[in-house]
């Protein structure tokens, strides 16, 4: 939705940086943006997943990572103010059934996104009448159902859901709903290592300039062009989705939510412990 990174005379070391793939309308967005500004810096594209991983290898410096992936990996630096966050139904992050979801007793889990199969274990421990039989699965709606009573989608397959023909369940919306927080689904995290010798604060700004770079009206309605054909949507829905339903700021209320998610997400096992929250 930003272009996140953007440099002046760093060097190599601390330039590595991983955003994510194209592939959805999201990355897309996300990935426009940097491409006009980043010219300092040597991007690659994976997905979160990947990117998470490449940090805990060592082999990137900065990427966009999953809020559970924080968990998992020593020594990561938030780069403040940042977030692919939703402060009420973000939609495309869903729960899909063909019954009441009190009546659903098996889970078939799209695992592409680690947070957001923790967001679905809490809520169904915490709110939803307990834990469920859990499977993971392709993102074949059809399938998922032929096999479980309910499917959690995430990302573009979410968003195609016709839910005049479901029940349907937004996730964030549910948490919302439940603890009154923003939920968290992604930030930039930095390796500590990397940042020897270069200024936090320098870099917090350039990704602040980036982010509110990519949110220019201009930027976000050439994304909802490009993507409502692909997603048989309106080029209105598409808009709406990147302007109202995403939120792009890790704020007070956003960082609330993540620490609760932490906590509550380790109480039932879905994720381990998290760290304290160490800033650029």
């Amino acid at each position: 939705m930003w272009d996140f990174e953007h440099g002046s005379n760093a060097p190599v070391s601390a330039r590595r940086i991983l955003s994510p793939t194209t592939g959805s309308a999201i990355a897309t967005a996300v990935s426009a943006a940097i491409e006009e500004t980043a010219a300092d810096f040597d991007i690659s594209y994976t997905i979160p997943s990947a990117c998470a991983r490449s940090l805990a290898e060592g082999t990137t410096d900065i990427g966009i990572i999953p809020a559970a992936a924080y968990t998992t990996i020593p020594d990561l630096v938030i780069v403040p103010d940042i977030a692919i966050a939703s402060r009420n139904a973000v939609r495309s992050i869903l729960l899909v059934s063909r019954k009441p979801l009190n009546r659903a007793r098996t889970v078939a889990l799209d695992t592409s996104s680690m947070t957001s199969v923790a967001l679905a274990k809490v809520l169904f421990a915490k709110w939803l009448g307990g834990p469920r039989t859990y499977s993971a699965m392709a993102p074949n709606l059809e399938t998922m159902l032929s096999a479980c009573d309910a499917a959690l989608l995430i990302g573009d397959p979410a968003l195609q859901v016709d839910r005049e023909r479901y029940v349907t369940l937004d996730l964030a919306e549910e948490w919302h709903k439940q603890t009154g927080k923003s939920f968290v689904f992604a930030f930039w995290a930095v390796r500590r290592e990397a940042l020897e010798d270069h200024n936090g604060d320098a870099v917090a700004r350039v990704f602040k300039k980036s982010r509110d770079h990519g949110l220019e009206p201009e930027h976000l309605e050439a994304i909802a062009q490009e993507w409502a054909p692909r997603l048989c949507l309106t080029v209105e829905a598409v808009r709406a989705y990147f302007a109202r339903n995403i939120h792009y700021y890790l704020d007070p209320p956003c960082l609330e939510g993540l620490q609760l998610f932490y906590r509550l997400a380790a109480e039932i096992g879905a994720l381990p412990a998290a760290p304290a929250l160490h800033f650029l």
